[in-house]
């Protein structure tokens, strides 16, 4: 047995460019739980992607102890399975009570329940081709795998914003798409190369996102949102105003608030109200409703203006 096909020695070489660049992609969540363990919390973080990847790993674990000559998938999974089985108990020690029954819930649905459940299936309906219908189901579970940036992308495309996208996890994941393609199409094993594809396109299709929306500014983002919407107020009656000293423009348009004392008005001539009427002063009020409040001792009319 040739432990490192060397009579493929481009298929070695993919294979290993493939292991280095995939263990990058494995320990990109790090910092994540560098900040879990620094603030003893998993600050709403969810488990279910390092669940799914830890069932990946393992699954095609499986698989790779049914071929021959993939020491390179053993090795990569291997590994895989020890980083995601330590995220995930960092993430089981800092969570909170309900959050880790959720977990436990998940982890025995999946990684033990489902894993098993292919296991004995496999193991006893299909023994001449069982390496076969393993290796499609990992290309099932591969390709959902692959399809779950989907919703990251569709969130930059309406945000404008590559903040929960970043560039070097889109680059790796791409180059590791180009690595494993080539490493299973040089093997001819369809299992491996045909998930890749698809990892490639969508790894391309998230940087060419990126090129487009990483120089967009929180200003220019703001300005697709369209102008607020300002309301004209004009207050007739007697109310008292009272605004939040901490904000001047409110401060500025409770003065050009007009108001008219009914008391007063009923001692003054009836044209000298009018004429004031007629020249009161709308206030446009671009302040929060909270701000302001009117403490209201006499009936007013209020009208307002968009």
């Amino acid at each position: 047995m040739a432990i490192f096909d060397l009579h493929h020695p481009w298929a070695f070489t993919f294979g290993l460019l493939g292991n280095i660049i995939s263990i990058f992609v494995y320990l990109a969540p790090l910092p994540t739980f560098i900040r879990i363990c620094k603030e003893k919390s998993t600050m709403g973080f969810d488990l279910l992607p390092y669940a799914v990847a830890l069932f990946s790993a393992m699954l095609w674990l499986y698989y790779a102890f049914l071929k021959k000559n993939v020491v390179l998938l053993i090795s990569i999974n291997s590994f895989g399975c020890i980083v995601e089985t330590i995220y995930i108990v960092m993430y089981l020690f800092y969570a909170s009570k309900k959050a880790r029954r959720h977990a436990w819930k998940l982890l025995s649905l999946i990684n033990v329940g489902l894993l098993s459940l292919i296991f004995v299936v496999s193991h006893f309906a299909f023994n001449e081709n069982r390496a076969e219908v393993v290796g499609w189901i990992c290309v099932a579970v591969s390709v959902s795998v692959f399809a779950a940036p989907l919703s990251i992308m569709f969130q930059v495309w309406r945000t404008r914003s590559v903040e929960f996208m970043p560039f070097p996890l889109s680059f790796f994941l791409t180059l590791s798409a180009v690595m494993w393609f080539a490493y299973g199409l040089l093997q001819k094993d369809l299992c491996v190369a045909l998930p890749n594809v698809l990892g490639f396109f969508l790894g391309m299709l998230q940087m060419v996102l990126y090129r487009i929306f990483r120089n967009m500014k929180p200003d220019e983002i703001e300005e697709k949102k369209g102008p607020e919407h300002v309301i004209n107020i004009m207050v007739v009656g007697a109310p008292e105003v009272q605004h939040d000293p901490v904000d001047d423009d409110s401060q500025k348009c409770a003065d050009k608030i007009e108001v008219l004392s009914t008391d007063q008005d009923l001692d003054q001539d009836k044209d000298e109200v009018a004429i004031r009427q007629e020249n009161r002063v709308p206030c446009a009020m671009s302040v929060e409703p909270s701000l302001v409040s009117l403490h209201l001792e006499s009936p007013v009319l209020v009208v307002c203006a968009a």
